[in-house]
């Protein structure tokens, strides 16, 4: 998964200097203000963690939008376009990679998976991908696995915001196998998550969003995997201070 970023699909995400909207709610959040100051550069998997409010989702919805503005072609299922409730934030981001962009890719979180798969369901000729069955009647999981598993040899980008919400830990290693496959063959990946088994994606670039922005981290110095360690270590300890202190 090595290689020089002119090869990225993207490569680095930055700023523009004339902002829309320069008094913005989200150039409040530390991370956001960081991005505008110096960018973030990206590599073949980028993993976005931090507590609620971080901006992680703030982040990569922003970049998916932005994404799907600079497409040449209409990507299939690419996911929903920006809304009313989005941030606006993704009409002043400056995105840097290869030339032309890669077609494929998804966007994909939580809440609109129905959507995207009502639109795949719809169409007889999208279900033969899926033995006919459509992907709504399946559980959350599954449908989710199914349709990057129809499309794993797509070159392009692939963004996910917090997909463990829809996975079992199994389900999880095994959308780990699929981007990991994806990659190798030349995709990318920009990850928001709050699991620290994805955020374990071999050869990820992680960073952690907290108060004083976004800092690029190593996986066993992330503080949701000392949390979740601590945890197994001994839930009785922190039960015990949760329940009874």
């Amino acid at each position: 998964m090595s290689g020089p970023a002119a090869e990225l699909c993207l490569a680095r995400v930055g700023v523009r200097a004339d902002l829309r909207e320069p008094d913005a709610w989200y150039w409040q959040l530390p991370a956001v203000a960081q991005l505008r100051d110096q960018g973030m550069a990206l590599a073949p998997v980028t993993v976005l963690v931090g507590e609620n409010g971080s901006g992680k989702s703030t982040l990569v919805e922003a970049v998916a939008h932005a994404w799907r503005e600079s497409l040449t072609a209409q990507v299939k299922h690419w996911g929903p376009r920006p809304s009313a409730e989005d941030a606006d934030l993704w009409r002043d981001l400056a995105l840097t990679g290869l030339r032309p962009r890669p077609q494929g890719g998804v966007w994909l979180r939580g809440e609109a998976m129905h959507g995207v798969f009502a639109g795949i369901d719809s169409a007889a000729s999208e279900l033969r991908a899926f033995d006919g069955v459509p992907l709504n009647a399946r559980s959350h999981g599954e449908g989710f696995l199914a349709l990057l598993e129809s499309r794993t040899l797509e070159r392009g980008l692939w963004i996910l915001d917090e997909p463990e919400s829809a996975l079992s830990f199994r389900s999880s290693l095994r959308l780990m196998a699929l981007l990991h496959g994806m990659c190798t063959s030349g995709s990318q990946v920009l990850l928001a998550t709050h699991s620290p088994v994805l955020a374990a994606l071999p050869g990820a670039r992680i960073y952690e969003l907290g108060d004083d922005g976004f800092t690029e981290q190593q996986w066993a110095d992330l503080d949701l995997v000392r949390d979740w360690q601590a945890f197994f270590d001994a839930p009785e300890r922190l039960l015990h201070h949760l329940l009874d202190g």
